[in-house]
């Protein structure tokens, strides 16, 4: 037992800042070959190291499928092979989309990259500058979008969590806010949600991660995951829309479809016996819609059904 724990104990084991600092400069320095070659090739490469992850990393792969057989039970084991071997794809080639952004994305050329869907409203509620909250899920290429707003003078701030490499952190920040668009620090950034709202500012969230068991349960693809309460929460006591989209890669392309799905506006929630209740759901059926789409560019891996009900733990 004494050993298991020194394991468990080693494992936990903080890098240290030169460690930190060192895996920093190794990363950088790959980062620096690959934005060598045109995008296209290093998507292809990137596309490439999704399937050796597919392969080589078990759990993840044992658990997207996991999460495929719950979400889609009538499909083949085919079916979810492909899914989920595309979806881990996905995951690679975003990093390459974050990257080379600031490179190719300009003011003259956004539509070479990207085209809008069912858009038009929602922009202008953000160009209102009243205040507005945007939710997209780990879909497709989910970071493009604040960084094309904030490039045409949007006031955009978006909730991440930070990396634990603080040297990449600040690395990658810098390339997300290059053109406008700012990164707030999950961790009290709720603290800043009034001032970011009152000041009629945009709030970005990624709306499908698992909030532990403070959260608020909902139905997400036939199944309860535990959402954050405080997407429904801003929304209501700051009386602000939430608009909800994803951001659609066409093939192996730097190209990607921007879809809006819906907009949920405070007049919908005035009847609601349980508005926080009610908003939370609605904006998770919304994201589930959009990705039954094309289910190969959401991310399976995700543990977004980690939190289980109290109820369903107690029938275990």
């Amino acid at each position: 037992m004494s050993e298991v724990k020194k394991r468990r104990k080693r494992h936990k084991r903080k890098k240290t800042k030169v460690e930190f600092f060192i895996h920093y400069l190794i990363i950088r320095a790959v980062i620096f070959f690959v934005m060598l070659m045109p995008v296209q090739r290093s998507l292809n490469l990137a596309a490439f190291l999704g399937r050796c992850l597919w392969k080589h990393y078990k759990r993840g792969r044992i658990r997207a499928i996991d999460n495929l057989r719950a979400s889609y039970p009538n499909e083949t084991e085919q079916w979810y092979e492909s899914v989920g071997k595309r979806s881990f794809e996905q995951v690679v080639m975003l990093v390459i989309d974050i990257l080379y952004t600031p490179k190719l994305v300009r003011k003259d050329n956004w539509r070479e990259f990207s085209h809008f869907t069912n858009t038009e409203y929602a922009k202008w509620i953000i160009h209102e500058h009243k205040g507005a909250l945007m939710v997209t899920g780990h879909y497709g290429n989910f970071e493009i979008v604040g960084y094309m707003l904030g490039l045409f003078g949007f006031d955009i701030n978006s909730v991440a969590r930070p990396l634990d490499n603080p040297y990449m952190n600040d690395y990658l920040y810098g390339v997300r806010e290059r053109h406008g668009q700012k990164i707030l620090n999950k961790k009290g950034a709720s603290n800043e949600f009034g001032d970011i709202l009152q000041s009629g500012a945009t709030l970005g969230f990624i709306g499908d991660q698992d909030a532990g068991s403070r959260g608020i349960f909902v139905d997400f693809f036939g199944r309860k995951a535990s959402a954050y309460k405080s997407i429904a929460i801003a929304a209501l006591y700051y009386n602000v829309p939430i608009i909800i989209g994803i951001t659609r890669r066409v093939e192996n392309r730097f190209f990607f479809e921007v879809e809006l799905e819906q907009i949920i506006m405070p007049a919908d929630w005035k009847d609601k016996d349980d508005p926080i209740r009610w908003v939370s759901q609605e904006y998770n059926s919304a994201l589930e819609r959009a990705i039954r789409k094309d289910p190969t560019q959401y991310w399976w891996l995700h543990r977004r059904w980690k939190t289980r009900p109290k109820n369903e733990l107690a029938q275990e």
